[in-house]
């Protein structure tokens, strides 16, 4: 299956948040939608970056309790590693378990598209192989 048939699927609101944003801000963002990832937007609208739970727990260290005061590009990951539409889940899943990732955004070209976690990946999988069981126990059957 492509990607452009998952997004299809999904709610398709992608949350942002904005670089001098607090991880206090993020922190409340996340919870109320239910995520583990925002994308982080620039002044210009642009995507600056992502900001994971993992980008949070590793500022603990350096910060401390003084976290929640810190700003979102502190902590963001620059580094925006992406798919496309016409990618399939299984090259998405590579790509996510050989970076160690658990979200990637999606561009057709420079458009932003989705956003999508490895749990939509494995979700999308799980339907996948119960129809093909499914087909198979059919066939046996006749």
């Amino acid at each position: 299956m492509k990607i452009a048939e998952l997004l299809r699927g999904k709610n398709g609101e992608i949350v942002k948040i904005g670089t001098r944003h607090s991880i206090a801000d993020a922190a409340k963002a996340m919870t109320k939608h239910k995520i583990g990832a925002l994308l982080v937007e620039n002044e210009d609208g642009g995507i600056a970056g992502i900001l994971s739970e993992r980008d949070i727990v590793g500022g603990m260290a350096p910060h401390g309790a003084d976290l929640h005061d810190v700003a979102v590009e502190e902590l963001m990951t620059r580094d925006i590693i992406r798919c496309s539409p016409d990618d399939t889940v299984n090259q998405a899943m590579a790509m996510m378990t050989d970076r160690r990732i658990r979200h990637l955004p999606v561009f057709d070209g420079d458009d932003l598209v989705g956003f999508i976690s490895i749990g939509d990946l494995v979700k999308c999988r799980m339907t996948e192989v119960q129809a093909e069981a499914e087909a198979l126990r059919q066939y046996i059957v006749t």
